[in-house]
């Protein structure tokens, strides 16, 4: 199914919420597709710190349901995109047909050995990648190596680097914007 009529489902990092600019900004340059920003329930309930894994991706799951059996593509920034991802790679969003992932975190900063990595190798949708140049979570030359695990990369998986940004990209929501939009109408 194409991903033009597909709906978009974003999730914030760990450290924010729904009301991310950049989430906010995508919403809005995708009107009128039906674009859906997301709290995960810790953030709902007042907390800071993120729940583990398992509910964060029963979340993930859980709005996506919500939304109904149409086309959707998910992700979001760091956390958020990695759930997704997660959920999307154990099969758990059927009607899954494409990943936006912004500052994917491939590992905690100065941690390489702990890489978040293992599932990528089941992703069976395309996948876009918005990632600084900078990002301590994870350099251009470590994404790049590991996005080529995603079965049929090079041709599902798209980068788009800002140029000299760390993970969090601040000031970057245009450019992540136009990196979103123009992978979008190339669906």
């Amino acid at each position: 199914m194409p991903a033009a009529s597909a709906s978009l489902l974003l999730f914030p990092g760990a450290g924010s919420d729904r009301d991310h600019s950049s989430l906010m900004a995508i919403e809005q340059a995708v009107a009128p597709r039906p674009c859906v920003r997301a709290d995960f329930p810790y953030r709902r309930a007042g907390k800071k710190a993120p729940d583990r894994a398992p509910v964060l991706v029963q979340s993930v799951v859980d709005e996506a349901a919500a939304m109904g059996p149409g086309p959707l593509i998910l992700g979001g920034r760091s956390m958020g995109g990695r759930m997704c991802s997660m959920a999307v790679a154990d099969g758990l969003v059927p009607n899954a047909v494409g990943l936006v992932l912004i500052s994917y975190p491939l590992h905690p900063p100065g941690r390489p050995d702990k890489l978040r990595v293992e599932h990528l190798v089941r992703l069976q949708v395309p996948c876009l990648f918005v990632h600084g140049t900078k990002d301590t979570f994870g350099t251009p030359d470590e994404l790049q190596e590991w996005t080529a695990t995603i079965p049929g990369a090079p041709d599902a998986v798209s980068h788009v680097w800002i140029e000299g940004k760390g993970h969090d990209l601040k000031r970057s929501d245009d450019q992540i914007v136009a990196a979103v939009t123009a992978w979008l109408a190339g669906r």
